[in-house]
């Protein structure tokens, strides 16, 4: 199967079985995606399918035959980081660094759909990226800065490619 990894065209022959998860680590040794729960309850391994957040870990790697993917180590641009990534840094939205590509990858979807959020919209968007550590304030704060930076007034859109992506595939 060929499919697109951060930009790069990948051709994989894998047991149907094999979860994207796993043939990102164990394939590609893409490490990025975290191997969590296994069971699509913490968000550790979400990555962009087509601009669209999906948990790679409940994903079969033979179902992204013809897709983007992006992961963590693909979202910037050169040395560009996303303004997810800078405010992550900026707001010390990590503490451990565990959760924090998965989470950094939900809300850069989050952040580049333009979609207006609030607070309240971004913790319940985020819901299913669970932090052991506890950064959630650091989190939000961070999301809601890379709004800002990402347009200058809080809204708008990064990439048009995950427009849409909030209202679309989720958990």
């Amino acid at each position: 199967m060929a499919f697109t990894l951060n930009g790069e065209r990948r051709r994989l022959r894998i047991d149907p079985r094999v979860t994207l998860l796993d043939a990102l680590r164990e394939r590609l040794r893409v490490t990025g995606p975290k191997k969590g729960c296994d069971r699509g309850q913490c968000g550790a391994c979400t990555v962009h399918q087509d601009g669209r957040p999906v948990l790679a870990c409940l994903t079969l790697a033979a179902t992204v035959r013809g897709k983007e993917i992006t992961t963590v180590e693909g979202l910037a641009r050169g040395d560009e980081l996303h303004p997810v990534q800078e405010a992550f840094i900026d707001r010390d939205g990590f503490q451990c660094g565990f959760c924090t590509p998965g989470q950094i990858m939900s809300a850069a979807a989050l952040v580049d759909s333009g979609r207006p959020a609030g607070d309240d919209e971004i913790r319940e968007y985020m819901s299913g990226n669970l932090c052991r550590c506890g950064a959630y304030p650091n989190i939000v704060d961070a999301i809601r800065r890379a709004r800002k930076q990402s347009t200058g007034s809080g809204g708008g859109s990064r990439s048009s490619s995950a427009a849409g992506a909030v209202d679309g595939a989720r958990r």
